[in-house]
């Protein structure tokens, strides 16, 4: 299929230096195919917790300028780690900030998940909770391939996806997502 440039947002959902996923979001400009970009979100971290009385003083701006990023996109890939069965908090967080803005941002948005972990799991109890979360969005989700990382410590070199398979399972499904996202 012949798709047109495509640009693409990315969340990184853990605040830890050296996190396994944003090493996977630095390689994916690397194995998608040509004429696809790449914009790094601003940090979750930046944004306060969300309250009703925060929002009725005014959006944060990191808040708005990420909605205005998610909306100028062709579509946004979020790469989360699990924390205890679920999303971190802070991602859950920048959702709920995201959830007020108005237009939505998320609503028919093309999204993929992606998550790594250590453990042999790679993330899946996460990604179900965020789809089930990202359905209240309305987003257009890409269901499958689905990337699920597993034993990612293993496939990592210094700070470079170095796993063969790994990269190549990554680099068709940002293709199956780049023709996904052009419909």
């Amino acid at each position: 299929m012949n798709t047109p440039d495509l640009k693409f947002v990315t969340l990184t959902c853990s605040l830890r230096t050296g996190s396994v996923n944003a090493i996977i979001a630095n390689t994916l400009p690397e194995l998608a195919p040509e004429g696809v970009s790449f914009t790094p979100l601003g940090s979750p971290g930046e944004f306060p917790h969300y309250s009703s009385d925060t929002e009725a003083a005014g959006f944060p701006e990191e808040v708005l300028a990420m909605a205005e990023s998610i909306i100028q996109a062709d579509g946004l890939i979020i790469i989360t780690p699990e924390y205890n069965h679920s999303i971190p908090g802070v991602l859950k967080n920048a959702l709920d900030w995201l959830s007020r803005v108005s237009p939505q941002p998320i609503a028919g948005k093309p999204v993929l998940i992606q998550s790594a972990s250590p453990g042999k799991l790679g993330g899946v109890r996460a990604q179900i909770h965020l789809r089930q979360i990202l359905g209240y969005f309305d987003a257009r989700i890409m269901n499958k391939p689905e990337a699920i990382i597993g034993d990612v410590s293993v496939k990592i070199s210094g700070n470079r996806l170095t796993d063969e398979n790994t990269r190549a399972f990554l680099a068709r499904q940002l293709t199956a997502f780049t023709e996904f996202s052009a419909k």
